[in-house]
C-alpha cells in the first residue's frame, strides 16, 4: 500500500514510517524542510514538499496514496492563542485530506487524545472532548469518523498524554522540559493524578494495524500504561536531573493546566482483543530512566 504520511518526521511519525516500511508498504511523507525530506529519504520513504497549510500538498499526497495516515501538529501551547491556532490549522487540513478521499474507501487514519472520564478509565467507546482547549481537536476527529458515510474508511487512533521513546515524548516530556527551565520537578495539585503512556513504537504498530484493518468510523486506544500517578512521572524526572520534587500550581503549564491537573486513566482493552494489538517496549517508568541530566 502506498501510504501518505503528515508529520512523518516527528518522533511519532518517524516509527511510523519505519514500520510501514518494515511491512513492505511504501510511504509518502510530508516535508517541511530538506531536512525532513534526508531524514524521509534515509527511512526508505519518498517525501513530499509542504506543511499543514499547504492544501495544495495534502490533496496531492492523498490523492497519489492507498491510505492516508495523519500526525502533524503545531504542538504551540506557549498561548490559549496560539494553541487555538494550532487547532484551527489541522481541522481544516483534515477537512482536505477527507474530501480528497471521499467516495475511495481508502483508509484515513488520524489521531486524537484518550478521553477523561470521571471515576474510571476511559475506554475506546467514550467519546472525545469537544470542548475546551483541545476541543476542537475532538470536533474534528468526529468530522473525520464522520466520513464512513462518504465512503472513506476512516478511523482514529486515541493516543495517551505522553507517547515516548527514550524518556522524551508527550506531557512526561514537557514536564522535564519545564523542570529543566525552572529548577524543579513539579507536578500540579498532589500529583495522583493519572496519565497514561504508550511507548512511540507500540503506538506505530497500532497505526499500521488501523490503516490495514479498522472499520470505517471506529476509534482505537494506543495505551500501554493505563495511568501513573503524575507525582511519580516527576519523581522519576526529578531524580534523573537532580531537582527537587514539588506541587506547583497548574499555571505553571499554560493553556494546558487544566487537563495536566485532571485524572485521566484510559484502557486499551477492546483494542487488544479486536486488532491484536500487543505492546512489547517499554513502560513510561522505565523509559524516563534514559533521560540525560
Amino acid at each position: 500500500m502506498q501510504v501518505f504520511v503528515t508529520g512523518a518526521t516527528g518522533l511519532i511519525g518517524s516509527a511510523v514510517v519505519a514500520e510501514l516500511v518494515s511491512h513492505d508498504h511504501t510511504v509518502l511523507g510530508l516535508a517541511r524542510s530538506d531536512a525532513s525530506a534526508q531524514a524521509l529519504a534515509s527511512a526508505g520513504a519518498e517525501s513530499i514538499r509542504g506543511d499543514l497549510a499547504d492544501l495544495d500538498a495534502l490533496r496531492a499526497g492523498a490523492a497519489s496514496a492507498d491510505g492516508v495516515i495523519h500526525l502533524a501538529f503545531a504542538n504551540d501551547f506557549s498561548s490559549p492563542e496560539a494553541l487555538a491556532n494550532a487547532v484551527a490549522q489541522e481541522s481544516v487540513a483534515l477537512a482536505t485530506l477527507g474530501e480528497a478521499l471521499v467516495d475511495s474507501d481508502r483508509p484515513l487514519v488520524t489521531c486524537s487524545g484518550t478521553p477523561a472520564v470521571p471515576g474510571r478509565a476511559s475506554i475506546e467507546s467514550d467519546p472525545v472532548p469537544t470542548e475546551g482547549p483541545v476541543g476542537g481537536r475532538g470536533r474534528s476527529v468526529m468530522a473525520v469518523l464522520d466520513l464512513a458515510s462518504r465512503g472513506v474508511r476512516s478511523s482514529a487512533v486515541r493516543l495517551p498524554r505522553t507517547v515516548h521513546n527514550q524518556g522524551n515524548g508527550g506531557f512526561a516530556g514537557l514536564l522535564t522540559k519545564i523542570a529543566r527551565q525552572s529548577g524543579v520537578s513539579g507536578y500540579a495539585a498532589d500529583g495522583s493524578q493519572r496519565w497514561p503512556a504508550v511507548h512511540a513504537l507500540d503506538a506505530a504498530l497500532l497505526f499500521r494495524l488501523a490503516l490495514e484493518q479498522a472499520p470505517a468510523g471506529t476509534s482505537w486506544h494506543a495505551v500501554d500504561d493505563e495511568g501513573d500517578a503524575v507525582r511519580d512521572i516527576a519523581a522519576v524526572i526529578g531524580r534523573r536531573l537532580g531537582l527537587p520534587v514539588e506541587s506547583v500550581p497548574p499555571e505553571t503549564y499554560g493553556p494546558l493546566g487544566a487537563i495536566f491537573a485532571a485524572d485521566q486513566p484510559s484502557s486499551s482493552a477492546r483494542t487488544r482483543e479486536a486488532l491484536g494489538w500487543q505492546p512489547t517496549h517499554p513502560h513510561l517508568l522505565e523509559d524516563l530512566e534514559n533521560i540525560e541530566p
